[in-house]
C-alpha cells in the first residue's frame, strides 16, 4: 500500500495560523505540498507575526488573512477571498482559541463575561468556521476538518472550568459533525495535553517542567508534535471520522 503522505494540489486552510500549534501546522502542511491559508486577529501584530510565519513556509501560493472566529463576517469574506484565489478548500483546521487561568474554585472569578468569551472562541467559533466553510469542503469531495481541543475536555483538569466544558464541546461536536458532513467530509479532533507554547498566560518553565516530570513520556509536547498529529489526519487516518486523537505523552493516564 502506497501512503498518501503528498498533499499536492491541496489547499489547507490553518484558522488561528500565527499561534504556536497553529504555525506549526502550517509548517506541517506546507512542507508535505498543500497550499496553506492562515487567518490570524489582532492588528498589526498579528498581521507582521503571521507574514513571518508564511515566510517560513516551504513551496508557495500561500497567504494570509484577517478573520475573527468570534465575528462570522470576517469568517464569510474570508471564503469569498480563498474561493476567488484558489476555487477551492480540501483541509480545515481550526486552532484558534482562548484561555484565562481562573482557580476551578474560584467560582466567582468565572463571571459571564468571561465564560462567555470563552465560548464565543472556543466552541462557537470553531462550529462558526465549520458551517462557513463546510459547502467547500463538501465541494472538494474529500474533505477533513480537524479541530484542535484539549484533554481538559475529558479529564476536567486545565486553566479553567469553563476552557474544560468548551473542549468537552468540541469533541462531542466533532462526532456530531462527522455524521452530517459524511461522506464528503471527514472530522477528527486532535487533543493535546500540556504544550510548550505561549497560550495559557502565566505558565511559567517551571511549570511546564513539572508536569513534563509527571508524564509517562517524561517531558510536555512541542508544537511540532500536535502539529504531526493533525498532519496525520490528512495523511495516514484516511478512514477515521468523528473521533479524537489524545496526542498528550500519556499525561491523562
Amino acid at each position: 500500500m502506497t501512503y498518501p503522505v503528498s498533499l499536492a494540489g491541496k489547499v489547507a486552510l490553518v484558522v488561528g495560523g500565527s499561534g504556536g500549534i497553529g504555525a506549526a501546522t502550517a509548517r506541517a502542511f506546507a512542507a508535505s505540498g498543500a497550499r496553506v491559508v492562515v487567518t490570524y486577529h489582532g492588528g498589526e501584530g498579528k498581521a507582521e507575526q503571521t507574514r513571518a510565519v508564511l515566510s517560513a513556509l516551504a513551496g508557495n501560493g500561500h497567504a494570509a488573512l484577517a478573520a475573527d472566529v468570534a465575528d462570522t463576517a470576517t469568517l464569510i469574506t474570508a471564503r469569498g477571498e480563498i474561493a476567488a484565489r484558489y476555487g477551492r478548500l480540501d483541509i480545515l483546521v481550526n486552532s484558534a482559541g482562548f484561555t484565562k487561568p481562573v482557580p476551578h474554585a474560584d467560582l466567582e472569578a468565572l463571571d459571564d463575561d468571561l465564560i462567555d468569551r470563552m465560548f464565543a472562541v472556543n466552541w462557537r467559533g470553531q462550529f462558526a468556521a465549520v458551517r462557513t466553510f463546510a459547502p467547500m469542503l463538501k465541494a472538494s469531495g474529500n474533505g477533513l476538518i480537524v479541530s484542535v481541543s484539549s484533554i481538559a475536555g475529558s479529564t476536567g483538569v486545565g486553566s479553567s472550568i469553563a476552557y474544560c466544558a468548551a473542549k468537552a464541546g468540541i469533541d462531542v461536536m466533532a462526532k456530531s459533525l462527522a455524521r452530517v458532513l459524511a461522506p464528503e467530509v471527514r472530522v477528527l479532533g486532535v487533543a493535546p495535553g500540556v504544550v510548550d507554547t505561549g497560550f495559557v498566560p502565566g505558565r511559567s518553565a517551571d511549570f511546564n517542567a513539572k508536569a513534563g516530570a509527571t508524564t509517562p513520556l517524561a517531558r510536555i509536547a512541542t508544537a511540532e508534535d500536535v502539529a504531526q498529529a493533525i498532519l496525520a489526519c490528512a495523511t495516514h487516518l484516511c478512514f477515521s471520522t468523528g473521533t479524537t486523537v489524545v496526542v498528550d505523552g500519556g499525561r491523562s493516564l
